[in-house]
């Protein structure tokens, strides 16, 4: 009796609370919040809601939360708040919704698309004191995890159940972030992006409700009931919801991971050569392409000694007795296809050794342009068209007299260009611009999109009608209106 009496009074104490907290606010302010004009009291009821030293209004605070790593210009919230629960993230949104003021969710800030900028101000609600593991279940190969929680430490949480997450970004995001992006990276070719592995989310709508995407604590592998909101949020970029908890997919530690590199004499060779692996059903965990220019900036940071050409990284996991097979087939795929140079590596140091350039990339780009900043952009086309973008995209980059590395996850058909850019120059922001806005066009009209793992946030909502069609364009537009129709979730990302 006093588990269900209790279960019953806290929902109801704590909308009291939160009707208490709100009333003088409510009353000092019943207009629409614009940036840098907010409600008087704003920040001690929020005190209220969230304790004590967990809302700043401090400029250093702000402008750590201002930006992403994109080019994008930093635009600074008018304060940041830190949550500790689902039930706090709901009174903050639901406070913040009455008064319209607009809600920016932060995960890691990690983002490419300019996700977190606040261009209209507001209040940035970072998730990072969210980081509970709150359930591992081995035999199921499933976790669910709090909003803060970042990939790297699910892994090592997980390190000794033999289970792992792989998705991975390349950065340390947090989780719920990615699931936001519906982010990837390069091991997608193997175990898919976050929208194949994701099994139930929680998510705080705008008016301050929370819903549970599959059913509360539901966690099965498939079902057929109903319309699936668990993907309808994921990649919405915190435009429809704020993700406060997420159920994902876990995997078997493989028992051994072998690396690879080669290198061949053209793009359309070592994209062949990615084809007819995948046609001969070998389960390859990575498949990466570094061009010419790539390469010789990874040579001259990480001072390696790669020849300068198109190369594949490639990576297998396995069985020990079944990985030897395909790493001899590979082998003669990339002989067939003039690619030399096969090394492959067992030992972890080596094989670390082997991906040394491949995870330092983005500084090797910034450092053939001191001072600069990464522009980072990033295209997705059927894997037949991507030697035809490829090479066009270099030979644009060439005409513009701009530097552009090459690096793709061509298993997936998915390219990255990393611009060296001096952010305080217009002209050099405007020609990367142009020929970033080319890339999404061609990838466009071949069957592909203009985004394949960043998003959209503010770089590239002007893709995404065209992309998808205006009738559908006008759906999403639909669905925004009726989840948030007080436009206070991430307001300006996405669409138009």
């Amino acid at each position: 009796m006093m588990s269900l009496t209790r279960a019953f009074i806290r929902p109801c104490l704590s909308k009291l609370k939160y009707n208490h907290l709100t009333t003088k606010l409510r009353k000092c302010s019943a207009e629409t919040t614009t940036k840098g004009k907010l409600p008087n009291h704003l920040v001690e009821t929020l005190t209220s809601i969230l304790g004590q030293g967990n809302v700043s209004t401090s400029v250093a605070i702000r402008e750590q939360h201002s930006h992403d790593e994109s080019y994008h210009p930093p635009s600074l919230p008018d304060l940041v708040a830190f949550p500790s629960s689902t039930e706090e993230v709901s009174d903050v949104v639901r406070l913040c919704n009455d008064h319209r003021i607009p809600v920016i969710p932060f995960g890691s800030g990690t983002g490419l698309e300019g996700g977190i900028n606040a261009g209209d101000g507001g209040l940035c609600l970072d998730l990072s004191k969210m980081t509970e593991i709150e359930a591992v279940h081995p035999e199921d190969f499933d976790a669910t995890i709090q909003a803060g929680v970042t990939r790297l430490a699910l892994n090592t949480y997980l390190r000794d159940t033999g289970l792992w997450f792989p998705i991975d970004p390349g950065a340390d995001a947090s989780l719920c972030g990615m699931c936001a992006t519906s982010a990837s990276g390069t091991n997608a070719v193997r175990y898919g992006t976050m929208r194949e592995n994701v099994l139930n989310l929680e998510v705080v709508l705008a008016d301050g409700r929370v819903i549970d995407t599959a059913g509360k604590g539901r966690r099965m592998k498939k079902t057929s009931a109903g319309y699936n909101l668990t993907n309808l949020f994921v990649g919405s970029e915190g435009t429809l919801g704020i993700i406060t908890k997420a159920t994902l997919k876990l995997y078997g530690q493989p028992e051994m991971t072998i690396a690879a590199s080669c290198h061949f004499p053209s793009v359309q060779a070592a994209v062949d050569s990615t084809v007819m692996t995948l046609q001969c059903g070998i389960p390859m965990a990575r498949i990466e392409f570094m061009d010419d220019v790539m390469i010789d900036a990874c040579n001259k940071y990480s001072k390696l000694s790669l020849q300068v050409a198109p190369t594949l990284f490639l990576e297998f996991h396995g069985a020990a007795s079944a990985l030897d097979e395909q790493v001899k087939v590979v082998e003669e795929i990339v002989q067939s296809n003039g690619g030399s140079d096969f090394i492959w590596a067992k030992d972890p140091v080596e094989r670390n050794k082997l991906w040394k350039a491949r995870h330092e990339m983005l500084y090797a780009c910034t450092a053939l342009r001191t001072g600069s900043k990464p522009y980072s952009t990033d295209v997705c086309v059927p894997i037949s068209n991507l030697p035809e973008i490829i090479m066009e995209t270099k030979e644009d980059i060439k005409n513009s007299g701009m530097i552009g590395p090459i690096v793709g996850h061509v298993g997936d058909g998915n390219f990255h260009v990393f611009f060296p850019v001096m952010q305080d120059d217009p002209t050099d922001i405007k020609r990367v611009k142009e020929i970033s806005n080319r890339m999404a066009k061609r990838a466009q009209a071949l069957d592909g999109t203009c985004t394949g793992e960043h998003g959209i946030g503010l770089g590239k909502r002007h893709f995404l009608a065209d992309e998808v069609g205006l009738e559908a364009f006008t759906v999403m537009k639909q669905l925004k209106a009726t989840l948030d129709p007080n436009n206070i979730l991430n307001p300006n990302k996405v669409l138009l």
